[in-house]
């Protein structure tokens, strides 16, 4: 018999999720995402009127490219959130008011997210569990399930 239970796709997402700054990277994707879909302007458009036209396209899809590569480079995050940050604040002047405020907030956030990752960290303990643990230091007969 095998000593480790088959796993489900389920539970192998979350390992991948678990090593990675999985919302920044997703929440910066979005933000980009939402802008590059509210723009209105023709590809057309947007070559007649310039280079300012351009960069409401083109930041947008960087970020986009910079959401997936915190995803799928967790090792560079650091370098991808900087620069996720500057171009999220970059779409106000360019896209629309960095889509109507809402993809620049999902950019700002998800950089953040992804800059304050740390990697290999142990999980947090609930507040109750360490209630209940420090209980149980203080009286180990009654942790042992005497009553008290």
């Amino acid at each position: 018999m095998r000593e480790h239970p088959r796993q489900g796709p389920r539970a192998a997402f979350r390992g991948w999720r678990a090593h990675r700054p999985f919302w920044g990277g997703l929440l910066l994707t979005l933000g980009g995402g939402e802008i590059l879909l509210t723009e209105k302007a023709s590809l057309k458009v947007v070559m007649h009127i310039g280079m300012q036209g351009l960069a409401g396209y083109l930041l947008p899809a960087l970020m986009l490219i910079l959401g997936l590569l915190i995803l799928f480079n967790p090792g560079q995050r650091l370098f991808y959130s900087l620069t996720g940050i500057l171009v999220s604040l970059g779409t106000w002047l360019t896209s629309n008011l960095g889509g109507f405020f809402v993809g620049l907030l999902l950019g700002a956030v998800g950089s953040c997210l992804a800059f304050g990752w740390l990697p290999d960290q142990e999980p947090r303990v609930s507040r109750r569990r360490r209630r209940k643990e420090a209980r149980a230091a203080r009286n180990p007969a009654q942790g042992a399930g005497e009553p008290a």
